[in-house]
């Protein structure tokens, strides 16, 4: 007997893309695909970047389960041409989308409601670059506004590595942040659901080597430790999972999101990174991971995900 206890209808699994995570959310995409089949839902694959979204409403699609990820899938564009289509999707809607993919908006209203961020500033050039270092000290990260899987961060730790860390990251973002670097302990935290229902799963600690955290480590090694039961003081997993739900909460997430935290050694004090609407799916992604410790398998996730696509203004009824 599969988990798939209502008609879902016919389901487009969009992943690939345009956006410089394509990879990624391909191996997404396919893993969400393989999983929705197992469980007999009628899923299809669908590249935005090959096929005219129009396709998606002339061939019948009731629904989607959205393996994009960065710009064109994450960012509100896909959502709002699916709202316009009048076809539910998986995960947060035009808004929300659009200011999580922004990180500079997402701490902006993160700072607003008194919710700890790093410092930063947005550069766009090398010498604002260097100003931003003299004020927020060594180490400092410099990486895409808009862009995730760590694609195109550095971590510069003197003057003279400012100007090839603002190159780096502006050849893939017009829009270039600096951020102040939090020594610590480096965390993921999922939420599930909406509103009132918004449930945080099990807090994962990363351990990567050498603290190098980056997208060969995020997805091509195996030598990067997750640890779920973390191993955090009992009282300090808890206020991190309550912070990570106002912050999912206040930018009007829904569906599901993960939230990346960096927690000070010294302090102890928990910062908000940033927000992904639109997390990783693939073997080596941390929803799963912290999803299966709380007896959720992946198949089984993959299926109340897809059960909670939405519009944010209903489905068209012309």
């Amino acid at each position: 007997m599969t988990l798939n206890s209502i008609n879902l209808g016919k389901v487009a699994v969009l992943m690939g893309g345009a956006s410089a995570e394509r990879e990624v959310s391909l191996m997404s995409g396919n893993g969400v695909l393989a999983a929705l089949h197992s469980q007999g839902v009628d899923a299809h694959a669908f590249d935005p970047s090959e096929r005219d979204l129009g396709d998606l409403k002339r061939e019948g699609f009731a629904r989607c389960f959205i393996a994009l990820h960065g710009r064109f899938g994450e960012d509100g564009t896909v959502q709002g041409a699916l709202e316009l289509l009048g076809i539910p999707y998986t995960g947060s809607g035009v808004m929300a989308s659009s200011i999580a993919i922004a990180k500079v908006m997402t701490k902006r209203i993160w700072r607003a409601e008194g919710l700890p961020t790093p410092g930063w500033f947005e550069v766009d050039s090398a010498e604002a670059t260097r100003h931003a270092f003299g004020a927020l000290g060594a180490p400092m990260i410099v990486k895409p506004a808009r862009e995730g899987s760590s694609i195109g961060l550095t971590k510069v730790l003197t003057l003279e590595a400012c100007e090839a860390a603002f190159v780096a990251a502006a050849q893939l973002d017009s829009n270039v942040l600096c951020e102040q670097f939090v020594s610590g302990d480096e965390v993921t935290v999922p939420v599930l659901g909406t509103g009132a229902q918004a449930e945080v799963l099990p807090v994962v600690r990363i351990v990567a080597p050498e603290g190098k955290y980056d997208y060969q480590n995020k997805y091509f090694t195996d030598t990067t430790q997750y640890l779920v039961p973390c191993g955090l003081p009992e009282g300090e997993e808890a206020a991190i999972q309550a912070l990570v739900r106002k912050a999912f909460l206040t930018l009007g997430c829904r569906g599901w999101a993960r939230a990346d935290v960096m927690i000070d050694a010294a302090t102890r004090q928990p910062y908000l990174l940033e927000i992904n609407t639109a997390p990783g799916m693939t073997s080596h992604s941390l929803v799963p991971m912290s999803a299966r410790a709380a007896g959720i398998s992946y198949e089984a996730l993959c299926v109340r995900l897809l059960q909670t696509a939405a519009l944010d203004y209903g489905i068209p009824t012309a």
